[in-house]
């Protein structure tokens, strides 16, 4: 499976460009048109797709694509219709949404960003029994550092200075070495963050990106949107989803030889969609080979609080490369961080961070001017962010009871990722690797000829067709392994692991019952 031929790296980099969502869908979501054949806002309008960016044409983001908008007309018809469908419910296990799906948010972070946003309550005797009192005094510190108290005003555009401080000192913690909080940007979830370092690193289409296949596709996203070159490198599902330095190797020799300019690697760390946690000596070896070859290293480092083995522990490539002696004029990192992810899943919060080092002062000028342009990120996420980074201590009145909540929600993750691995693993025809980290599942799907011939008729590619049969037969929303990259010739899906644990038996359930159907029907 290593030894991956140069014809089907360029295939790959190819079906990237070829596929659409974003243009799929716009048709897609049009109304039928009018009788006279075009409706007066087509006629008259004077953008159409042929005059848009076609950057935007090229970008696709597979985790909200054509399944997930048929998945929401088949709710809507189940909420209109009941008893439309074989099924009384949609199960949306295509993104880390995990209080969509029914996670609580953490207690004590929904307290302080309460007093935070109605400050006057912070006075009235009620609320010293409605409230813990280390959430009040909390609130009372980070207020104290807004200015005017306001969490509806702007802030610095990298973020209000007391709460990096407050990230910077929980990084420190982290790793045992020193981080500066003037290193801290503060984003609306880590997606803007990569956006805004790859406006940074791409100046053209010949600027090349390293990304890991199979990859959470923001990255391809983002690399199309700023008219760079995605430089694949294969992650080895033979052993764990591993990552070999000959490859990365292979691949930067490669996109070398055909006129790319490599700028970054991007390493995804716990992995999405595939769960691995890199060894520390790994990353190690990650380390030396940017520093050997000028390479960024972007780090996504966004699921670090999600581990789900005893032998693995998340190291930040930050602390490594520390560890190995190297400093800022040795090598250029960014870390990823959110607070979508990890125990807390606050997706809707949009907070996060960058850290940003080993950039030159000149450089760092230009990363803070893009991001003044967007003038600050959201408030509470800021808040929140500081929360993660700094949760209640041993000693504090929340203390217990915040920690029986994190461990309650990692620890039934942790089931939840094993009863679906193994469910996948007894399948006919499926493989599934076992989800160290992250929320995802990546079962790699051995489909018969027929339904490969099947998906081709349907003008599908035939995880995709696998993934919509399933939607139709059971509700169960996943995402094609064709929207994350994968090794031609192979197929796989995305699962999430987020159904609260008492829904998980019904998607074994469900998808067992299907599976055994779908085989049946195209048994070669």
């Amino acid at each position: 499976m290593r030894r991956i031929v140069a014809h089907r790296t360029k295939n790959l980099i190819a079906s990237f460009s070829r596929r659409s969502l974003v243009f799929e869908h716009r048709f897609s979501s049009f109304p039928e048109p009018s009788s006279s054949g075009m409706s007066s806002t087509e006629s008259t309008s004077p953008v159409t797709v042929e005059t848009i960016n076609p950057k935007v044409l090229k970008c696709e983001y597979a985790v909200r694509g054509e399944i997930v908008t048929q998945a929401q007309h088949l709710q809507q018809e189940l909420q209109t219709k009941p008893g439309s469908h074989p099924f009384d419910e949609i199960l949306y296990c295509n993104i880390g949404n995990p209080h969509s799906l029914g996670q609580q948010p953490i207690t004590f972070f929904r307290e302080v960003l309460a007093l935070c946003d109605h400050p006057n309550i912070l006075d009235r005797s009620e609320t010293q029994g409605l409230f813990s009192a280390d959430a009040i005094e909390r609130a009372w510190q980070i207020l104290d550092q807004i200015p005017g108290r306001a969490t509806g005003a702007y802030s610095h555009s990298q973020g209000i200075k007391g709460l990096r401080d407050t990230i910077a000192a929980g990084i420190a913690a982290r790793d045992g070495f020193p981080a500066d909080p003037n290193d801290i940007f503060l984003t609306d979830g880590a997606s803007p963050a990569v956006h805004m370092m790859m406006q940074l690193l791409i100046s053209s289409e010949t600027d090349g990106i390293l990304c890991p296949i199979p990859q959470y596709p923001l990255y391809s996203a983002s690399i199309a949107l700023h008219g760079g070159t995605l430089v694949p490198y294969f992650l080895d599902e033979a052993t764990g989803w591993g990552l070999e330095i000959s490859e990365l190797k292979k691949q930067l020799e490669s996109a070398k030889s055909n006129g790319t300019a490599v700028r970054a690697l991007v390493v995804i760390n716990p992995g999405n969609p595939t769960g691995q946690v890199l060894a520390e000596d790994n990353q190690q070896e990650i380390v030396e080979f940017c520093k050997k070859e000028g390479l960024v290293l972007l780090a996504d480092e966004v699921y670090q609080e999600n581990i789900y083995v005893a032998d693995k522990k998340f190291h930040s490539f930050k602390k490594v490369s520390r560890s190995m002696g190297y400093g800022e004029k040795d090598i250029s990192l960014v870390s990823f961080q959110s607070v979508s992810k990890g125990y807390h899943g606050e997706c809707g919060k949009r907070g996060g961070y960058m850290e940003v080092t080993g950039f030159r002062a000149d450089v760092r000028e230009q990363i803070y001017k893009v991001a003044s342009v967007n003038l600050c990120s959201n408030i509470s996420g800021q808040i929140l962010a500081s929360l993660v980074m700094n949760p209640p201590k041993v000693g504090d009145e929340s203390f217990e009871s915040f920690s029986a909540e994190k461990e309650g929600i990692l620890s039934s993750l942790a089931r939840r990722a094993k009863i679906l691995g193994d469910a996948f693993n007894s399948l006919e025809g499926v493989t599934c690797n076992k989800a160290e980290g992250a929320m995802y599942l990546f079962p790699r799907l051995h489909l018969p000829q027929k339904a490969i011939e099947a998906a081709k008729a349907a003008k599908k590619a035939p995880d995709a067709f696998y993934a919509q049969r399933l939607l139709n037969a059971t509700g169960i929303v996943v995402v094609p392994g064709s929207g994350f990259g994968q090794v031609p010739g192979t197929w796989h899906f995305r699962c999430t692991i987020l159904p609260q644990e008492d829904k998980i038996p019904a998607v074994v359930s469900r998808l067992t019952a299907f599976h055994q159907e779908f085989m049946a029907e195209f048994h070669d």
